[in-house]
């Protein structure tokens, strides 16, 4: 069973300004919770939702067959949003929304591998067919690219001395399991960090699932197209679960809702300077404490919201 609790939920839903007879895009399907909610608000508008996983992809057509003929589901990473709604026909849409991160059945799935909490084979991959799995990249990948996705995407204070490790043990034979990992993780890490922040593979666990995925390369494209791809007075809402997904977000609506410099004492701005978004949400929207106590992996979420005020 595809068990999922969807995180900001009614902000997210509230932040799409969602009109009946609208087009709008779950970038990010997953256990079908947010779009479950934006299928019951439309009458003669559809929902496009994307997922590369063929398990949420059959749990979402069940929750969702209520409401056949109002949606579409696609099998495709979101990197080609634009490619997969052109092929269809659909070149605006009124709303568009990306929950980043892995859903909670892939990680309590412990055959998945995503989690240092279950004894699995190496894997992590979103998408099952891909070529590039977590034991690729820890088996094959030089001790420079490891330190690399190791600082950047885990922010591991401790990413050389784990990667040698990782060299050094790899050298007598494959590192096959999620819990071989973590305990190289842990020889690696001091005895006194590891007893603070957490987890202490958590950081790796992240750097590797994010580069076996390409996340944030993806999404980097997907934002960009996702902006080009909303009607004037469209919303898109960003739900980030780290600080580089949310740095990525928050620079890309600051550059599309920034004026550019002007000449000072205009008495207004030249409708060709104005900015192509509005930000609704200045500050990100986060998790009550209601929801933080029922929902753990809330922790870490952050929502920003953006409406599109003039064509690109």
């Amino acid at each position: 069973m595809f068990e999922h609790e969807t995180v900001l939920k009614w902000e997210s839903i509230e932040g799409l300004n969602i009109r009946p007879d609208g087009i709008y895009v779950d970038c990010t399907l997953g256990g079908a919770g947010h779009s479950e909610e934006i299928v019951k608000l439309l009458t003669t508008g559809h929902l496009y939702a994307f997922d590369q996983d063929d398990v949420a992809l059959a749990h979402a057509e069940e929750r969702l067959a209520p409401y056949a003929g109002r949606f579409t589901l696609i099998k495709s990473n979101f990197a080609y949003l634009k490619q997969e709604l052109n092929a269809r026909g659909i070149t605006r849409v009124d709303g568009i929304l990306f929950d980043l991160g892995v859903s909670s059945p892939q990680l309590d799935e412990g055959e998945r591998g995503f989690s240092y909490n279950h004894d699995a084979r190496l894997d992590m991959r979103m998408d099952q067919s891909s070529p590039l799995s977590a034991y690729e990249v820890v088996n094959e990948w030089d001790y420079n690219d490891l330190v690399r996705i190791f600082f950047t995407y885990g922010e591991e204070k401790f990413s050389k001395q784990i990667a040698r490790k990782i060299e050094r043990a790899r050298e007598t034979h494959p590192i096959e399991t999620t819990f071989e990992l973590v305990e190289l993780i842990k020889d690696a890490i001091p005895a006194a960090a590891r007893r603070k922040g957490g987890h202490p593979a958590k950081r790796t666990f992240q750097a590797i699932r994010i580069a076996v995925n390409d996340e944030l390369n993806v999404f980097d494209r997907a934002v960009h197209q996702a902006i080009d791809m909303l009607a004037v007075g469209g919303r898109l809402c960003v739900i980030t679960f780290h600080s580089l997904e949310d740095r990525m977000c928050k620079q890309a609506f600051k550059e599309k809702s920034s004026l550019p410099e002007l000449p000072p004492g205009l008495p207004m701005i030249p409708k060709e300077f104005e900015p192509e978004l509005r930000l609704v949400t200045r500050k990100p929207i986060t998790a009550t404490v209601g929801e933080l106590d029922e929902n753990r992996r809330a922790r870490s979420a952050k929502l920003r919201i953006v409406e599109k005020m003039k064509e690109s």
